[in-house]
């Protein structure tokens, strides 16, 4: 997993929620910052970040948890840009 991308996705949650003290491991739905229009937010962040297109399948709460579960999207759709 990418530390750079696991930063980038923190410090995008953190300037959002500066209150919020998560870890990468952290369930963020659980502790109750997320909410539905900012799990959008975090898919868009995502896609113009790191220039790629989150696919309908990736689109399972499961995959937005955690910054580690989103790094690891990310890492996932890099690894299958060009692949056909």
């Amino acid at each position: 997993m990418s530390d750079t991308t696991a930063t980038q996705i923190l410090s995008f949650i953190e300037a959002r929620f500066p209150q919020a003290h998560i870890d990468r491991s952290q369930d963020i739905f659980s502790l109750g910052f997320i909410n539905s229009l900012f799990a959008m937010e975090l898919v868009m962040f995502i896609e113009k970040t790191f220039g790629l297109t989150v696919p309908n399948d990736e689109l399972n709460i499961n995959n937005f948890r955690t910054v580690d579960a989103m790094t690891a999207l990310v890492d996932r759709q890099r690894g299958t840009v060009g692949v056909a």
